[in-house]
């Protein structure tokens, strides 16, 4: 394993079902569970040829937990400088500095790195709140920045990733069922065919609180299936599919 110099207040941590250290820190950022159904969620296949990019990446979390399904090449592009700090750190711990590559830059300027309509798979964990002048945000701005619409917004990450694709392409997100409606018709807007909803519930006879949706560029605006919920948690404890994606 590379030695790797941790910051104030960092740790590294493990997915442990994908032998997968990261670099966290509670001051800064630390993927959550999102970030693992996320990973989970997405279907590709081993090709080396697949070019996948990962927006909104954080501290890196989605890249790294899907690096194990496929050996193309992943470029995470993340805005905040500490973040792709952390993520560029993370990928040298594990030695994924051939398979994945950092991009610190507002994901509006990724055309500028890769070339429209030249990716297979675009995966994002993107803020999920509004920016309103009465929203209450966390006073941490590296995680205001993260949860709320801050330095972008669902219209700015679905048209980057629209961009990005090539037809057939296909895209991941994990986001909030209360904006199902206005993420669909983003997606609509920008020649993206929704494909699958996953609804995610934090225990039984509870409301959703996460989505997982995949759209195919250019696809049929038919065909949509609704997979089976997930459950999170079961009398206090991860239930046995939590579990088995977390520990293996």
């Amino acid at each position: 394993m590379t030695e790797i110099k941790l910051k104030e207040n960092e740790r590294i941590d493990q997915l442990y079902s994908q032998d997968i250290k990261i670099i966290q820190s509670d001051d800064v950022f630390s993927f959550s569970l999102d970030a693992v159904l996320l990973a989970n969620f997405v279907k590709i296949n081993q090709s080396a040829k697949n070019k996948i990019v990962d927006l909104c990446s954080g501290n890196g979390a989605v890249g790294l937990f899907v690096s194990n399904k496929t050996k193309g090449k992943i470029t995470q592009v993340e805005i905040q400088p500490e973040l792709a700090d952390m993520a560029k750190r993370s990928v040298e711990l594990n030695g994924l500095e051939q398979q994945i590559n950092i991009i610190n830059d507002d994901l509006s300027n990724t055309i500028n790195y890769i070339s429209k309509d030249s990716v297979d798979m675009v995966t994002v964990n993107p803020p999920y709140f509004p920016n309103q002048s009465n929203s209450k945000k966390n006073p941490n701005q590296h995680l205001a920045i993260a949860r709320h619409e801050i330095k972008t917004d669902l219209h700015h990450v679905i048209k980057t990733a629209s961009d990005l694709l090539k037809t057939g392409g296909k895209l991941y997100l994990v986001y909030r069922p209360d904006r199902l409606f206005e993420l669909m018709s983003e997606l609509n807007n920008n020649r993206l065919a929704t494909k699958h909803i996953q609804f995610i519930y934090p225990k039984k006879d509870t409301e959703a609180n996460m989505i997982l949706v995949s759209a195919i560029k250019d696809g049929k605006n038919s065909g949509l299936i609704v997979d089976p919920p997930i459950t999170v948690y079961d009398n206090g404890e991860y239930t046995k599919f939590m579990k088995k994606i977390l520990y293996g």
